[in-house]
């Protein structure tokens, strides 16, 4: 599907709060402003990270002179390129935050060194990695399984 193609029809309006909820909320001002100086919108946003950035990845890959055009453009394609980015760095802190809390678990019954030898990891590294917290600010549903 190409991007920005056409009106959504009524009811099916994505909004920038749902398409931005990896973002910490006082970052979504700026970054909505971004978007929209460049022509983008939620849709358009949502579309890319639903495939994680397949479809830019494919035409930038592909390349040409206008492989950017689908998606807006070039500064558009960078927008874009950089809210994959965010929402893989959300990813990644999310994944941490339950290997903390795993750890946590694994280290009231095992020591740190039989948990680090099953992780594949040194004893001082568990401890570290059990420092994290599972916390109710992260996605709990990636824009895949969404769309």
């Amino acid at each position: 599907m190409m991007v920005g193609m056409g009106r959504q029809p009524r009811g099916d309006k994505v909004e920038w709060a749902s398409v931005l909820a990896h973002r910490p909320e006082g970052t979504h001002p700026d970054v909505i402003g971004r978007f929209e100086a460049a022509g983008i919108e939620p849709k358009q946003v949502l579309e890319v990270l639903s495939d994680a950035g397949d479809a830019l990845y494919a035409a930038a890959l592909a390349g040409g002179d206008n492989w950017s055009e689908p998606f807006g453009g070039p500064l558009a394609a960078a927008l874009l390129a950089a809210e994959i980015s965010a929402l893989a760095a959300h990813l990644n802190s999310r994944a941490s935050a339950l290997r903390a809390a795993a750890v946590n678990v694994l280290l009231d019954e095992y020591s740190a060194v039989t948990v680090g030898a099953y992780l594949g990891v040194s004893r001082q590294k568990v401890y570290e990695i059990g420092r994290g917290e599972i916390t109710n600010s992260y996605l709990e549903q990636t824009p895949w399984r969404r769309a």
